[in-house]
């Protein structure tokens, strides 16, 4: 028997990453963001206020940096959603990370994640019922670790940290349990 719960966010998995944008000072600014999306084979959407540092930034320099947040930088990666850049301007100092400028956009990669996604502005979104940044991806870098053949990336060598809504909890992604387009493929025939 199913059991209402009411209304809640009760979407599972979370990708937990790490935006980060370069203040109009050069300053480096970070924030921890579950609630991101890809929305086109080059394009990806954040939902974040408008109201954070690090989104203000991204209005002024128009670039920003989507780092995919994994297990071993879990204490930074939770800092980054625990403190705000608005009241705490040493906040990516304080995180003890580290960032080099991305070579595609004026923005900061933070070295200590494995995959980082370097993105141009291409929108914001401001309606009555959400808030959005979309970025158009110019490149995506990735640590050799964890980057496979044909250059893809290899999720489970990345070890990212996924947000449990639910309870507030992270988890990190686990094994391969099938194949897109092909575990369903015999249900084609009936």
């Amino acid at each position: 028997m199913r059991k209402n719960l009411g209304v809640q966010p009760a979407l599972f998995p979370m990708p937990v990453v790490i935006v980060a944008a370069y203040g109009a000072d050069g300053s480096i600014c970070a924030m921890n963001a579950a609630w991101a999306q890809i929305c086109g084979m080059d394009k990806i959407a954040l939902f974040i206020d408008a109201d954070h540092k690090t989104t203000k930034n991204i209005m002024e320099t128009g670039a920003f940096t989507v780092n995919i947040a994994d297990v071993p930088n879990m204490a930074p990666a939770d800092f980054f959603g625990i403190a705000t850049g608005n009241k705490m301007p040493d906040k990516f100092e304080r995180s003890g990370c580290h960032a080099e400028k991305s070579a595609f956009v004026n923005a900061p990669v933070i070295t200590e994640f494995p995959v980082a996604i370097e993105c141009e502005l291409a929108e914001e979104i401001n309606t009555e019922n959400m808030h959005a940044i979309v970025g158009r991806i110019i490149n995506v870098s990735a640590e050799e670790t964890v980057v496979g053949d044909k250059d893809k990336i290899v999720p489970e060598k990345v070890n990212a940290l996924i947000f449990d809504q639910y309870r507030s909890g992270y988890y990190a992604v686990g094994e391969k349990v099938g194949q897109a387009w092909n575990a369903g493929a015999g249900l084609m025939k009936n």
